[in-house]
């Protein structure tokens, strides 16, 4: 390792540091009950924070709600603890689902078939517009949550309901098993679901015939804004320049080039990440953006 590496690593634990604190205060707000935490239940429910408040009413600032898209092993809460508030407290409705459950399993999800999870994301798109009289949303994803929308968008009329995708370390153009399986480490008791059946997995998987017909004919669909945020530590989804989009109206962020002390990895990206964060934050209002830097942390 290079001696300024060395150097810039603490400085980067310092940051991280930063980020983890701010999951306190993010687990209260999402069970609305200071001190508590939020429960990992079959459905994620209303906070008194706004979010998923299906009487939350998008503002002129802000006039489309903000749907986040759990990623594989995760779930509607839990994969949010830390970017819901941080975006509700700038003023956006939020609204997290959950996907992806396989019989029996509770907790762990996004792992049954991705066009049927695909399906359950156009269901809650069309309950969030009918409750809060948007025309649109924007979707922000995490790993898996940021690639399934895709198949929303291409093939199920998801374009024609949702102005921008964000995909936090997405793995658009998939991965291998083994990278899925480093995953399990972050979730207890997981890695007892590779003895049954998981399809979402096998669809995540390079080459599989999920991925090639989403990827046939070109990355993107007319009419949607694209921002991929990737970070050159991802050791899930490798390597991490496949996260990157190809096509019109695409903005593809790599972590490093806005801070090189940021050493998150695949999961600490969707979950702590505050420079990513800040990215989600200019790709959802672009007309207000603002230069993403090292400093983006404390924002």
């Amino acid at each position: 390792m290079l001696p300024w590496k060395r150097l810039l690593r603490p400085l980067a634990a310092v940051l991280l540091a930063t980020a983890v604190a701010t999951v306190p205060a993010a687990t209260a707000h999402a069970a609305g009950n200071p001190g508590r935490q939020a429960p990992l239940a079959a459905q994620s429910t209303a906070s008194a924070g706004g979010w998923n408040n299906y009487a939350c009413k998008p503002t002129a600032a802000h006039p489309r709600p903000v749907v986040l898209v759990h990623g594989t092993f995760g779930n509607g809460v839990d994969n949010w603890l830390s970017l819901t508030p941080y975006l509700t407290d700038r003023g956006y409705c939020v609204f997290s689902l959950d996907y992806g459950q396989l019989p029996g399993v509770p907790v762990f999800y996004g792992l049954g078939p991705i066009d049927k999870s695909a399906q359950q994301l156009s269901v809650f798109v069309d309950k969030v517009i009918a409750a809060t009289g948007a025309a649109e949303v924007d979707i922000v994803g995490h790993s898996q949550g940021g690639m399934m929308p895709r198949h929303y968008l291409k093939f199920l009329g998801g374009a024609a309901k949702v102005n921008a995708l964000v995909g936090i370390a997405p793995d658009n153009h998939g991965t291998t098993l083994g990278g899925l399986t480093k995953l399990l480490p972050y979730f207890p008791g997981a890695a007892d679901l590779l003895t049954a059946a998981t399809p979402g997995l096998a669809d995540q998987v390079a080459g599989s015939p999920f991925l090639t017909r989403l990827n046939e004919g070109g990355d993107t669909v007319p009419g949607v804004r694209y921002t991929v945020i990737a970070t050159a530590y991802d050791e899930v989804v490798t390597p991490y320049r496949s996260q990157f989009l190809s096509g019109a109206d695409v903005r593809n962020v790599l972590l490093q080039d806005l801070c090189p002390v940021d050493l998150s990895e695949h999961v600490v990206i969707g979950l702590f990440d505050r420079i990513a964060f800040h990215e989600v934050a200019n790709a959802l209002d672009p007309a207000h953006a603002s230069a993403t830097t090292c400093a983006s942390v404390f924002s």
